[in-house]
């Protein structure tokens, strides 16, 4: 196992830092570790009904596409996972939801990055407006949840989240 000796930030954004940490190695050389320092995000499967799922389209610059996903956000600072998935399905969908149960915690890339993704399902969705940030654009669409479950595994919806939500829920119906 690795032993942590000291962290250097080497750049700070808005979103998410960078860091270089320096660890002992199990022969006792040591060596860097270069990630992405992130606070954490949070997805939902929002079921309209037993057969329809609400899902967002929007474009993803590092892509270059224009992605169908769950709804999902950063975790703000200090703020709890079941709060995020609350504000950030109203905030991307309009809809709020009678129920939220959490469905699993995974690191989407631990090779690079410290994020925790929570995904969570919500039913019991009551219709609202959407508040998107000032730089989101996104449509809201609702999806057979088996089309969506077909999309994911066919490969035409590729985000890991959506992908892993997804097939969680149908594992869990079975």
């Amino acid at each position: 196992m690795e032993t942590f000796v000291g962290k250097k930030t080497v750049w700070k954004g808005r979103a998410v830092d960078f860091r270089v940490d320096t660890v002992r190695l199990p022969n006792g050389k040591t060596a860097t570790r270069e990630y992405m320092d992130h606070p954490g995000a949070v997805g939902v499967v929002p079921f309209l009904d037993e057969r329809t799922v609400v899902m967002v389209r929007q474009y993803r610059h590092p892509v270059r596409e224009v992605t169908l996903e769950l709804p999902a956000g950063k975790l703000d600072r200090g703020e709890s996972p079941l709060s995020c998935v609350r504000r950030e399905l109203d905030e991307e969908t309009g809809y709020k939801a009678r129920r939220i149960a959490p469905l699993l915690r995974y690191w989407p890339t631990p090779a690079f990055a410290n994020e925790v993704l929570h995904m969570y399902v919500a039913e019991g969705l009551t219709p609202g407006r959407m508040h998107t940030d000032d730089d989101e654009f996104l449509r809201c669409v609702t999806v057979p949840f088996e089309r969506a479950v077909a999309m994911a595994l066919d490969g035409r919806i590729k985000d890991s989240k959506t992908v892993i939500g997804l097939l969680a829920c149908l594992a869990r119906r079975r």
